[in-house]
């Protein structure tokens, strides 16, 4: 029996007719055509053992060579942040500056809702709003304590001042006089946001911006308007048998 030896692998440049051109060219081979088998009509394409197998528009991402200034970066010391990354200081007092506005105005709603429970004021609708709204603010101080540590900042909780404890007010009446106090905590807390937001585009805290617009802005306008409308409409009622229908309306919102 004879054996046959088989035909050495062809270049593509030198095995394809004259009037095509090989897809691949460079000094070393890239791509090589093998002759068909068993008298098949087709080619088989093969990478040659020497080609260079480097992307040919060079490399975008070595992330083992990258990884080692991170490396660097990583603190040592058990006291520092792990997590703590391109969050400036200023960044992380303002949250704490936000902290306190927040637990401040809850304060001052939680004082609210202790005057109108009161038996001789015994106005339960708002007594009602007052006390959901101070659970409001306290809820928006904690998710910026909880946003604070994702960061890697260290929460620090300042002084809170004594809120009123009486709001009746011989010209307004009490509802009304409480309820313009609110729309302008809920104005100034906009204004704190607001810097708040400033802040961290200042310092091209793009992370941050986004928190600030999808978790505070939207819900403190809608809060500004619907105060607004409570207002308007103690002002018309006047002081007398009117708040008792306001409240009665309260209730039944809420319920």
């Amino acid at each position: 029996m004879l054996l046959r030896a088989p035909s050495p692998p062809l270049s593509v440049a030198n095995s394809l007719p004259e009037n095509l051109t090989p897809l691949f060219s460079s000094s070393s081979s890239i791509l090589k055509l093998s002759p068909p088998r068993n008298g098949g009509g087709s080619l088989v394409v093969a990478a040659s053992k020497g080609a260079n197998t480097r992307p040919l528009t060079g490399v975008v991402f070595e992330p083992f060579e990258e990884v080692k200034k991170e490396l660097s970066l990583i603190p040592s010391a058990p006291q520092v942040s792990l997590a703590r990354q391109k969050y400036t200081d200023a960044c992380e007092a303002a949250i704490n500056e936000q902290i306190n506005v927040e637990y401040n105005v809850s304060y001052v709603y939680h004082s609210m809702y202790a005057y109108f429970d009161r038996d001789n004021v015994a106005l339960k609708g708002l007594a009602r709003f007052f006390k959901e709204s101070s659970e409001e603010e306290r809820d928006h101080a904690e998710k910026l304590m909880e946003y604070q540590n994702k960061r890697g900042g260290r929460v620090t909780l300042e002084c809170l001042i004594k809120p009123l404890c009486e709001y009746d007010n011989e010209e307004k009446g009490d509802a009304l006089y409480a309820m313009e106090l609110a729309l302008s905590l809920e104005k100034l807390t906009n204004e704190k946001l607001l810097h708040l937001h400033k802040v961290a585009e200042e310092n091209h805290d793009v992370q941050m911006t986004e928190f600030i617009e999808s978790e505070f802005l939207g819900e403190q306008v809608e809060a500004i308007k619907k105060i607004s409308e409570y207002v308007a409409q103690l002002r018309r009622v006047g002081k007398g048998h009117g708040v008792w229908h306001f409240d009665q309306m309260l209730l039944q919102e809420e319920a």
